[in-house]
């Protein structure tokens, strides 16, 4: 039985599930944004992942930076619920994209004598990468709310 004056559960999970996104939306734009700098910055490491097939990687590896820093800024803008969604799915297809830089990552680390960074780091990065497509698209609102009724 509801106490006078308190909301329904659905509304509290309603409240719940935004802050949540709102949350995530700024964790995962703030890594998105340090990952943009990082390949600005410093596009060496990243150099030394990408698959020999990508032309101009040095130009590649400085686009990807600057698609993940205006992604970031793009979920973080307050004005445009669709501009946020816009750098939902931009973000989406980046991390897509990416992802055979992640494989040959694996590969040229694990064909190492010492095992590069072993598969305690990659295997969970692999399962991370859809992960990361899924987030983009819930935190930027793509995806919609999923509360649960209460019953």
């Amino acid at each position: 039985m509801r106490r006078p004056g308190a909301r329904p559960e659905s509304t509290n999970s309603c409240a719940t599930e935004r802050v949540a996104r709102t949350v995530i939306r700024w964790i995962l734009a703030l890594l998105y944004a340090l990952a943009g700098i990082l390949h600005v910055m410093a596009p060496r490491p990243f150099l030394g992942i990408m698959p020999t097939w990508v032309p101009a990687p040095e130009l590649v590896v400085l686009l990807t930076g600057l698609a993940e820093i205006a992604g970031a800024a793009g979920l973080l803008q307050p004005w445009s619920p669709a501009l946020r969604r816009a750098a939902g799915w931009g973000l989406a297809a980046y991390a897509v994209c990416v992802f055979p830089a992640n494989i040959v990552h694996f590969i040229r680390d694990m064909a190492r004598p010492d095992h590069g960074l072993g598969l305690g780091y990659h295997v969970p990065r692999m399962f991370l990468q859809p992960v990361l497509v899924w987030l983009a698209l819930w935190v930027s609102g793509v995806l919609p709310f999923r509360a649960r009724s209460a019953q």
